[in-house]
């Protein structure tokens, strides 16, 4: 697959893969869609791999590892690795879903993540995810627009733009219909809109079904320099290392390392799961890659040791009504490049090694770059820069795209942000640290 050509090409790119996108599963989803258009195989990893060079990827839930191993690698060769997350903050559905009162269908839901709460009023949402039934078959399903987190008239609640408070129990139940909850099976709901089979609903033993937005992403701004869309933490960077990726796919030159791209789920709330950056998925396959490639046990140390991962995430651009919430010596904006990601307390991986590989990286391919550190006074998130830096002994670099609205139902970057990451990254992919 050839390089996007332009920013507007990206972003409208960017744009129909989070379309697409709905929940980490429909991620992963999408995202094999499109490499094995690029001619990348599935691999299943309850079955033996063959070794040596080609194009692979392995799903895990809602987690998806890719590769493309060069003619000429060894048990040596290092890793340059890619890594995002394909979940977001929303809302997920609880056992005994159909709920409701006063007349009104109502679903319950549990908070996933950090959601801004009060950017989710008002919209019009869908349910999303995955059905496993009880003979372990899975399948996808997304409803379309049938929810709505409905805000108190003003006439109501006189002080609400005073200040508006609410409570994650009581005011986060999203409308869905009308009727006696008795009357209504929400689960019926999401077994009819699964596309291309017949799901029973009482055959669904188990699912993981989260809230989406579904207002289409928007390019706007008085220059048309602005993207909103949801779910732009951390989807951006899943979508520039997928681009970047099938790019390098086919151009791979003598001497490349194992370009690699781990895009985890349960970033949002921890990374602590099978599927996540803490649990075993990337130590799992770049094992069995060294494995293939007739690697010792000393061997596969030396090639870890001469790897390398950027750790994508979105990050955040000054917000122009709270600049006083910045550090106020560095005031990233948005279409000034993505962000390398500093902080000492490692909340980020980067160190000055890594710095410097991503300045040189920047400067070689064109693209800007601005740094962000938080305001001492307020502590910064985290990424699974660090998670992966501790549990694989890779050196590790921070970046992302800038952001106004992180975690908002919908987000906000600038145009020419997303592309630049993946140009940035399709260098990376063939560069020895």
């Amino acid at each position: 697959m050839p390089f996007h050509s332009s920013a507007a090409d990206h972003i409208q790119d960017l744009g129909a893969y989070v379309s697409a996108s709905p929940s980490s599963f429909h991620a992963v989803h999408e995202a094999a869609r499109r490499l094995e258009e690029a001619g990348f195989a599935r691999l299943d990893e309850l079955e033996p791999w063959e070794g040596g060079a080609g194009r692979f990827f392995v799903i895990r839930d809602g987690a998806l590892v890719a590769w493309v191993v060069p003619e000429d690698a060894g048990p040596t060769t290092g890793f340059n690795i890619l890594g995002a997350h394909t979940d977001s903050p929303s809302f997920k559905l609880k056992p005994k879903p159909t709920t409701g009162a006063h007349g009104w269908l109502q679903a319950g839901v549990e908070v996933y993540g950090g959601p801004l709460l009060n950017s989710w009023l008002d919209r019009e949402l869908q349910l999303a995810g995955r059905l496993v039934m009880l003979d372990g078959t899975e399948h996808l399903t997304a409803t379309g627009p049938m929810l709505r987190f409905p805000q108190l008239a003003i006439h109501l609640d006189r002080a609400v733009n005073d200040g508006l408070t609410l409570d994650k129990q009581r005011h986060m139940n999203p409308v869905w219909g009308l009727g006696n909850p008795a009357d209504f099976d929400l689960l019926a709901v999401l077994a009819s809109s699964v596309s291309g089979a017949s799901v029973d609903p009482a055959s669904i033993g188990g699912y993981d079904v989260v809230i989406a937005d579904t207002q289409a992403p928007a390019v706007f701004g008085g220059n048309s320099e602005f993207f909103a869309s949801g779910r732009l933490d951390n989807l951006s960077s899943t979508h520039a290392g997928l681009v970047a990726l099938m790019a390098h796919a086919g151009s791979v030159s003598s001497g490349s390392p194992i370009a690699v791209l781990a895009a985890f789920d349960h970033e949002e709330i921890g990374s602590n799961s099978r599927s996540g950056a803490c649990g075993p998925i990337l130590e799992d396959v770049l094992v069995r890659i060294s494995d293939g490639l007739g690697a010792t046990v000393s061997q596969r140390r030396q090639a870890l040791a001469a790897s390398f991962c950027v750790s994508a995430d979105a990050g955040h651009a000054v917000h122009p009504n709270y600049a006083e919430r910045h550090d106020p010596a560095n005031h990233p904006v948005l279409n000034g490049g993505p962000l390398l990601k500093i902080n000492a307390n490692q909340r980020y991986a980067t160190d000055a090694l890594g710095g410097a590989f991503w300045a040189r990286l920047c400067a070689e391919s064109g693209v800007p770059y601005q740094e962000f550190v938080s305001n001492n006074a307020i502590p910064c998130g985290s990424t699974i820069g660090p998670l992966t830096a501790t549990r694989l002994g890779i050196r590790t670099v921070d970046v992302g795209v800038p952001l106004l609205s992180m975690h908002s139902a919908r987000e906000l970057c600038g145009v020419e942000d997303p592309r630049r990451l993946a140009a940035v990254t399709e260098l990376f992919f063939r560069t020895a640290a």
